[in-house]
Order: C-alpha cells, then sequence, then structure tokens
C-alpha cells in the first residue's frame, strides 16, 4: 500500500512528540501538515518542524487521507466527528472524547463511514506490557497503582480520566468477562476536580481489580500485579520491566536449589520459578501509530479499537460517579 497521507490536529506538548514521530515515520505516512488554533504555537511548531500549518480544521481534512488528533478532549468529538463525516481515518488520544454519549455518536459516525478509528491507549503498546501479554491468562485478582507528580496540564479533567483509564484500558483487555459492579472514592485536593481516585471492579467472572490513581505524589508509579492460578505477574510501566512468578508441581524430589513452596496435609509440593524477561527499548507512542497505519493499510481492527476505547470510557466514568456521589455525603455528614 502507497503511503497515507496524514495531517494532525492539536500541537501542544504531546501533539509536538506525535509530529514528531510521524515524520519519522515516513515510510509509512506522507505527513501534509497540523492545525492548531492558537496561532503562537503554530507558527513555533511549523518553523521547528519545518512542516505546514494549516489555518482550520476543515482546510487540513481536505487533503489528508487519515487525522491524528492530538487536542483537549473537550474537542475531541468535535475534531473526530468532522473527519468521519468527511471519510478519514482517524487516531485520536485518549479518552475517546468527553462524555459517552459523544463515544456512542462517533461510533455510528465511524461504521456509516467505513473508516478505522484508534484511540490512543498508549500503554497496550508498553514493551513491558507486551512481553507480559503472553503469561496474563484469566487474571483473578489486579492490583494497579498510577502516581504522578503534580503538573497542571491535565487537571481540567478529573484523575480517573487523566490517568486511571490507562490501567482501567490494560485491565478490559486482558479480563474477558463484563462488569458486575463498581465501587469507588476520591477526594480533590489541589484542583477542582479528585486529584486522588480509589476504584474497586468486580467482574462477572469472579476476577477483582483495585485501582488506585493520584497527580498529587511526591514520586511517579505506573504498577500493575496480576495475580492468576499458580502465577503473578508483575508490570512496571515507568520503567519498562516486568517479572513473573510461577508454581509448578513438583514431580519426585525436588531439586537441591529448588524453591520450594510446601502446602501441607499431603498435597503435593510445587516448585517457585522466578523470571525477568529482558523487556525490549521501544518507543510505545511510535508503535502504537505504525500499528494504526498497518489497521488501514491491511483492513484489520485496529489493536486499540474505538470500541475499546468506548468500553474503558464507560467505566471511567461510572467510576467518576461514584466518586462524585460518595464526595457529596461526606460533605452533607460534615
Amino acid at each position: 500500500m502507497e503511503k497515507l497521507k496524514i495531517g494532525v490536529l492539536g500541537a501542544g506538548h504531546l501533539g509536538k512528540i506525535h509530529i514528531r514521530l510521524l515524520l519519522e515515520l515516513s515510510d509509512k505516512f506522507d505527513f501534509v501538515g497540523f492545525y492548531d488554533p492558537i496561532e503562537e504555537v503554530s507558527k513555533r511548531v511549523a518553523e521547528d518542524f519545518g512542516i505546514k500549518h494549516y489555518s482550520s480544521i476543515e482546510s487540513l481534512i481536505e487533503e489528508v487521507d487519515c487525522l491524528d488528533i492530538v487536542t483537549p478532549t473537550i474537542s475531541h468529538y468535535d475534531c473526530a466527528s468532522k473527519s468521519l463525516k468527511k471519510g478519514k481515518h482517524i487516531f485520536i488520544e485518549k479518552p475517546l472524547t468527553e462524555t459517552v454519549e459523544e463515544a456512542k455518536s462517533l461510533i455510528r459516525l465511524a461504521e456509516e463511514a467505513g473508516v478505522k478509528v484508534q484511540v490512543g491507549h498508549v500503554e497496550r503498546f508498553n514493551p513491558a506490557f507486551q512481553e507480559a501479554k503472553p503469561y496474563i491468562n484469566t487474571p483473578m485478582f489486579i492490583e494497579t497503582h498510577r502516581l504522578a507528580q503534580f503538573n497542571p496540564r491535565g487537571c481540567d479533567v478529573p484523575v480517573v480520566l487523566d490517568l486511571m483509564i490507562h490501567d482501567l484500558d490494560v485491565i478490559l483487555s486482558v479480563v474477558n468477562s463484563g462488569v458486575k459492579r463498581i465501587s469507588a472514592s476520591g477526594v480533590a485536593v489541589v484542583s477542582d476536580t479528585p486529584d486522588i481516585a480509589n476504584a474497586r471492579i468486580e467482574f462477572d467472572n469472579g476476577c477483582v481489580a483495585n485501582l488506585t490513581a493520584s497527580r498529587i505524589s511526591m514520586k511517579n508509579m505506573r504498577k500493575s500485579r496480576f495475580f492468576q492460578r499458580d502465577a503473578y505477574i508483575s508490570v512496571d510501566f515507568l520503567e519498562k520491566e516486568m517479572e513473573v512468578v510461577q508454581m509448578e508441581t513438583i514431580e519426585g524430589e525436588p531439586g537441591p536449589f529448588d524453591i520450594v513452596f510446601d502446602l501441607g496435609n499431603g498435597k503435593p509440593k510445587k516448585r517457585i520459578l522466578f523470571d525477568k524477561p529482558s523487556v525490549p527499548e521501544i518507543n510505545a507512542i511510535k508503535e502504537e501509530l505504525s500499528s494504526f497505519y498497518e489497521a488501514i493499510a491491511n483492513d484489520t481492527r485496529p489493536v486499540v479499537s474505538i470500541e475499546d476505547g468506548y468500553d474503558a470510557l464507560n467505566v471511567a466514568q461510572q467510576i467518576v460517579e461514584k466518586v462524585q456521589q460518595n464526595a457529596i455525603t461526606i460533605t452533607e455528614k460534615q
């Protein structure tokens, strides 16, 4: 397939990263230009990268095959709907939209247009998670911590939509079951929306996920732990490391260097195996943009589809509602 003509909407911090990587992916994409409503930003970015900036979204849409939407969440729906109505494939940063209703509308527009939509849940492409995926099989308890030092960027939305949604998408991708029950609490400390939140998700198959997210921590942390029958898998998304602890039944006598787990009561002894596979150095954003191209070129389902983006947003919004309900209750009690 020939190269795809692509444009970028939004040239902020993340937008500039996407522009740089798309320029590097010159074997797949023909970078046409970008649009940003802030004139000073447009001029500076155009000069820094030596690229063309457009005066309107509409003018850029007309000249491309696909759009990379890296704008604030509040404008996602407007940008995406305009692109889809013109039959353009879109890559759209997470969260998919500001509301579940907007997400449903985009799904309908995408179906009508018959185009590909990929959502930027970049942790799916994190090399540590990629290495861990083959080991994750029917997890029954999941614990995640996503902690970040304070940064005003992103405080226009609750921490659930800013940070926790990354882990929600990862969890939903490995738990093959519907959501049964959600409970959550959180508190606004420095902004007008919750800065710390904790959620517990119970799935129909019995799996339980406990998620914590904070954007006012002293240090950064992005860790997930997956527990399943005879195995524990730990993924450090920040350090890009993973490790696996597995147990297997010992046949005969254990070896002299075996770490043995004795269950007692006449049950077979188990051998504990530790493994820490090496993780390749991969740029996750570059990988997801490459996969977007492959989905279009090969007419396949995107790795993170619009339906996946909807599912993560839907659960995130339920968590936000639970947090708000609990906040109201606390205020009333005071």
